[in-house]
């Protein structure tokens, strides 16, 4: 079977002093596959966008901010994450510099602000956990992650760093 997965951008924006991320707290909508989770930013890319403009324009969207300075970060490849079982694969972003206020909330939840040190305290998917302190870390080098799912649940993780 090919390998068609949708294709996505997850950003985390960086205060200005690094060290708080902004965060979507998913608790608007009741049907919602992430309700309760906190989650970056980003959404599935556009058919005439590449995934710098993509990422640009779910932050703008999401948070009503303009990235100035952002950073591929890694990518991961989710196999059967969708509520149908879709493949997904994402290019992560960390957003070094912004310009304008963010929202306080949208159509998906309340915007936080919250401290770097603190994002694996939260409400986060269980492969969150892997692959946020590779966004956050010191390493130069992108990471490209592998992280099938199965109803919901994460079966494995595989990375490698370049």
């Amino acid at each position: 079977m090919p390998y068609t997965p949708i294709a996505a951008t997850l950003g985390y924006v960086l205060s200005p002093d690094r060290r708080r991320v902004l965060m979507i707290h998913r608790n608007a909508r009741p049907g919602d596959q992430h309700l309760g989770k906190y989650n970056g930013l980003g959404g599935k890319l556009e058919a005439d966008e590449d995934v710098v403009s993509g990422m640009r324009r779910e932050i703008r969207e999401e948070a009503g901010i303009d990235c100035d300075e952002l950073q591929l970060r890694g990518t991961i490849s989710w196999p059967g994450f969708g509520r149908q079982g879709e493949d997904w694969f994402g290019f992560v972003f960390v957003v070094t510099r912004y310009s304008g206020e963010p929202f306080t909330s949208n159509a998906e939840g309340t915007l936080e602000w919250v401290e770097v040190e603190r994002l694996l305290d939260l409400p986060l998917w269980e492969g969150d956990r892997h692959f946020l302190p590779l966004v956050f870390d010191d390493d130069p080098r992108a990471f490209h992650g592998v992280m099938p799912y199965r109803d919901g649940r994460m079966q494995s993780w595989r990375v490698t760093r370049i």
